[in-house]
């Protein structure tokens, strides 16, 4: 993928250990608040593209994100995700697919703009491979489920996986959502209020999560498998990203 540049901003693929490393800074302070102790970095990250978002104006990193090719659904049990939910439901898909990791953006920039573009250069290298599917976990901030119960509550009115693709539970802490607030009617504001931005636009084009999110206190987030048919996006989202990413 070559560099792709939309006003302020311009989304490349990491060139070399520097590149890789900023990306690994700007998740510490993400997701493990800048602590020098904990440095966001793991061995999935020597088998990863990683896509970094920069400003033009000042070079600043202000979103990264990471991208682990598939020939297959046969090898999901490589996958980050594969950690936490049992995904053999996935194994006879037949086409190629990309996890999307890692997914942040620096906390002092607000932009619309910046997801704008990371889904813009996420859109050019799906179809540059011929990938369809995207999948990866979404994160909420923070491991109580309580903040977020209409948000839960409408992912289980509207979006869980098809049942031949839905995730089974294997993490040993997890929020059964789909279960535990079955007769909860959302309120709709408050759940797209409480949903990540992330998770907003895997929904916006069709995506679908687990019934069950997974409480993951190291990276103090909760989190649910997401999954994305290419081939199922709504003609006119699909025409708003290529024009993205073009």
């Amino acid at each position: 993928m070559r560099g792709l540049r939309k006003g302020r901003y311009v989304a490349r693929i990491a060139d070399g250990p520097a590149d890789i490393a900023a990306a690994q800074d700007l998740r510490g302070l993400t997701f493990r608040g800048g602590d020098a102790a904990g440095v966001d970095a793991d061995t999935f990250d020597n088998l990863c593209h990683h896509v970094l978002v920069e400003e033009v104006k000042t070079g600043a990193l202000v979103c990264c994100f990471r991208l682990l090719p598939l020939r297959t659904g046969a090898d999901i049990g490589q996958s980050y995700s594969a950690q936490y939910y049992e995904l053999s439901a996935l194994s006879d898909f037949e086409g190629p697919m990309v996890e999307m990791g890692r997914f942040c953006i620096h906390p002092d920039y607000k932009d619309p703009d910046i997801l704008r573009v990371a889904w813009g250069a996420m859109t050019k290298f799906v179809d540059d491979e011929g990938v369809e599917m995207l999948f990866g976990c979404s994160s909420f901030k923070g491991t109580e489920a309580e903040a977020y119960m209409d948000a839960f509550a409408l992912l289980k009115e509207k979006h869980l996986a098809p049942k031949r693709f839905l995730p089974r539970v294997k993490a040993p802490n997890v929020f059964r959502f789909a279960q535990k607030l079955r007769l909860r009617k959302p309120d709709a504001k408050r759940a797209l209020l409480g949903m990540p931005p992330l998770l907003r636009t895997y929904l916006l084009m069709g995506g679908w999560v687990s019934d069950h999110a997974v409480v993951d206190r190291d990276l103090n987030t909760l989190h649910v498998f997401t999954g994305l048919e290419i081939g199922a996006i709504p003609p006119a989202r699909k025409r708003l990203l290529r024009a993205t990413a073009g």
